[in-house]
């Protein structure tokens, strides 16, 4: 791992900032953890911001080195995999919390705004439901799924929205 730099303060929210606190790297653990996707590849062409793949490379890199994230070392002619830490697995809240209030304050639109309105409607139960969800398919946690999983009602509830006139 890389060297991880002192932070300038010992304040929790200027610590937690310095970690994913830059315009991509919250982006990055949203399109992994709501759009499970693992791969580079996969998280750059997905990406509805448009995340050049320098900027994605570094981010990746980092969240590595900070332990939100493990790479499964690819041997040749394989793609590195890419799984939550528990770390970023418990910061399901924080991207409800966010989601929630970008819904009040900022002007959303339909599609992109459904699983933020599920989140927040579930609230901590959901969530903490997500996070199990999360610690199996991340970490292989085997405590019993929910049927259907937080993710296929996330996924169900985003295509209807896209779906709908």
């Amino acid at each position: 791992m890389g060297e991880v730099q002192e932070p300038r303060s010992g304040c929790p929210i200027n610590a937690a900032i310095e970690v994913f606190g830059d315009r991509w790297t919250l982006l990055v653990l949203r399109d992994i953890v709501f759009g499970n996707r693992r791969y580079f590849r996969e998280l750059q062409s997905h990406s509805i911001e448009g995340i050049a793949s320098n900027i994605l490379a570094d981010r990746l890199k980092r969240l590595v080195e900070s332990g939100l994230l493990t790479r499964e070392d690819a041997r040749p002619g394989q793609r590195a995999r890419y799984s939550l830490a528990e770390p970023a697995i418990q910061l399901i809240p924080v991207f409800a919390h966010l989601g929630s209030w970008g819904l009040r304050h900022r002007p959303t639109v339909r599609a992109l705004r459904v699983r933020a309105e599920l989140l927040d409607q579930g609230g901590p139960a959901l969530w903490a439901e997500f996070m199990d969800e999360l610690r199996r398919e991340h970490l292989g946690a085997t405590s019993p799924p929910a049927s259907p999983t937080v993710r296929e009602r996330l996924n169900a509830a985003y295509r209807a929205a896209i779906s709908a006139p």
